[in-house]
């Protein structure tokens, strides 16, 4: 049988390094989990450590191989390969990233493979990185939900925890193989206003790169995303006041918005509200509005 990755170089000797998940495919509004991973990435200064075989787990019809011409010559062509690479945040915290695009095929040999290869590294906790839309006006700040097979990881998040049956990502299996291998293993995920979906979010970003701060200490700066987001806050702004129909949303979506947050503080000790009661909450407050 054909190995599922293919080493470069020597296996790196890491310090209980965090491994961040981010593969493409699956849910991300914005493309605010994939910007936070490219950050990572970035920052980081990532070295390969291995490549998974993309014929054992991309479909190539779905996911072509790009040919790059140059005056008719067939330079290269440039694979959608799925990588695991090793660096560090600035204050030297050993990080393992895993990117690519989501497996089409071999779900279970692929988290078999990850979850070989996090125990050989050291790795002691994961972290997957995602968004989706939600009824949450630009003007408020981006919340963060959570998900893990472990119960009591999650009753230690302050995180938003919804109860939903929904189709299942690569990352959700990748949770359950790492957590029963005995690595702590966490899903972070970003709310981005519905109406800004299809769009760049960079505020969601700097969300997601403070709750990975918050769960795991890895350190990356989000300054750019900071900027971004100041100058993005300013042209919706603009768009919204030309509109009477758009400030009434914004409007009704805020007094939502803080009225769960008042909700939320009030609870000594308690959960925060469910995606379910906070979706049930917004259809009633839409309802008491009127059309």
């Amino acid at each position: 049988m054909t190995a599922p990755y293919e080493l470069h170089g020597e296996f790196p000797d890491l310090d209980r390094p965090v491994l961040v998940v981010y593969l493409g495919g699956w849910m991300d509004a914005s493309g605010a989990g994939a910007a936070a991973m490219a950050a990572i990435t970035t920052e980081c200064d990532t070295q390969p450590v291995a490549t998974f075989d993309s014929d054992m787990f991309v479909d190539y019809r779905a996911r072509r191989p790009t040919m790059e011409l140059r005056e008719g010559v067939n330079t290269r062509l440039v694979w959608n390969d799925i990588e695991l690479r090793h660096g560090s945040d600035q204050h030297n915290h050993p990080v393992v990233t895993l990117t690519g695009p989501e497996p089409d095929s071999n779900w279970k040999a692929f988290a078999a493979a990850v979850t070989e290869l996090a125990l050989r590294l050291g790795v002691y906790q994961m972290v997957t990185l995602g968004a989706y839309p939600f009824a949450l006006p630009h003007t408020r700040a981006s919340r963060l939900s959570c998900t893990s097979p472990s119960a009591d990881l999650i009753a230690g998040t302050p995180y938003e925890k919804s109860s939903l049956d929904v189709p299942a990502g690569m990352s959700a299996v990748l949770e359950h193989a790492l957590t029963e291998a005995g690595i702590a293993s966490l899903g972070l995920w970003v709310q981005v206003p519905h109406y800004i979906s299809a769009m760049s979010y960079p505020a969601a970003s700097v969300t997601l790169l403070r709750g990975l701060r918050e769960a795991t200490g890895l350190d990356i700066p989000y300054y750019e995303f900071e900027r971004e987001s100041l100058v993005q806050r300013q042209r919706i702004d603009t768009l919204v006041s030309g509109n009477d129909e758009h400030q009434a949303m914004v409007t009704q979506l805020e007094a939502l918005y803080d009225q769960v947050a008042q909700q939320a503080a009030t609870l000594a000790g308690g959960n925060l509200p469910s995606g379910d009661d906070l979706a049930a909450e917004f259809e009633r407050f839409l309802r008491d509005q009127g059309e």
